[in-house]
């Protein structure tokens, strides 16, 4: 498959700061490429090396073909760019902005048709300022593809956008790829990563840690499944741990977590609890996630 990026020997210092530690990878062309780790990890400074807007200090790039430094001009019709934090004049109308930076194009997509892809059909002579959180950004990513550009790259989509809007923009960021667009995107939500990415990579201190497929990385973790019940009755832990595939339990309150493996485990619970005469409540099951991997690599700590 042909390669839309290809990074090898990516390093980038501020100072003593190793930004980014020598960091290679490659994405296909018709991928979604997510690239995510905690705040600091050198996820917007890989990024914008990437996009051209920061010189490498060392490492080879190329971006459908071309030298970001060297053929930025060239590149720069070929790729939209959504940077984590962008804002327009507060009183410039949409249909200003999409045909102002049309025009700094010699190829662009019809302003109308972008604006019906995008839910704005309704708001092109709203100013920017009265625009919620969630229309500045698919504005925002409307400006990214005026050019219709073969690869996309947005940084931190969805940060700050409730629930609802998140999932809306998940839904936009496939239909974009549908089209046959390439996508790299970076993310510090773990269940974005997971719906969205055909590939992630977990970055952290300025390196990848792990690269592969969410099913993949979530397999290759060996985590434990969680089974969480609530129960308002005394219960003996000891027992518990006697079910075959059970490997620890966790009580607070009423709230039970038994972790454990096997097809049948939770069948296994489900009995116990019923021979035993235990009245339990909101049983679920937990199955492992991209959360876990990334915890587990990066740490629980709190990062600033």
């Amino acid at each position: 498959m042909a390669k839309a990026i290809e990074v090898t020997g990516l390093y980038k210092y501020y100072g003593e700061v190793k930004a980014v530690d020598g960091v290679s990878f490659t994405v296909d062309e018709g991928e979604i490429f997510g690239l995510v780790g905690p705040n600091g990890a050198g996820k917007t400074t890989t990024i914008e090396c990437v996009e051209g807007l920061r010189r490498p200090d060392k490492g080879y790039i190329r971006v459908l073909g071309l030298d970001p430094q060297r053929d930025g001009y060239k590149l720069r019709e070929k790729i939209g760019v959504q940077l984590q934090e962008a804002s327009l004049p507060e009183r410039m109308k949409v249909w200003e902005a999409l045909d102002l930076f049309g025009s700094f194009y010699p190829r662009r997509l019809d302003s109308k048709m972008l604006l019906e892809q995008m839910g704005l059909s309704d708001k092109g002579r709203i100013p920017f300022e009265k625009l919620s959180g969630g229309q500045k950004q698919r504005l925002l990513i409307a400006l990214a593809l005026i050019n219709d550009p073969e690869l996309l790259f947005l940084d931190e989509l969805t940060t700050g956008l409730d629930p609802q809007a998140r999932r809306a923009m998940w839904e936009l960021v496939r239909e974009i790829r549908n089209k046959g667009k390439t996508i790299f995107l970076t993310t510090h939500y773990m269940e974005e990563a997971e719906r969205l990415c055909d590939r992630v990579a977990i970055m952290d201190h300025g390196r990848f840690l792990a690269l592969d497929t969410p099913e993949n990385l979530i397999r290759s973790l060996g985590a434990e499944t969680r089974i969480v019940f609530s129960l308002d009755q005394a219960l003996d832990e000891n027992k518990l741990l006697q079910i075959d595939g059970v490997s620890r339990v966790e009580k607070s309150g009423e709230k039970v977590i038994v972790y454990g493996r096997g097809a049948k485990l939770v069948s296994h619970i489900v009995s116990f609890l019923e021979e035993e005469h235990l009245r339990f409540s909101h049983l679920r099951l937990e199955q492992p996630c991209l959360e876990d991997v990334f915890l587990a690599l990066t740490g629980r700590e709190i990062r600033d």
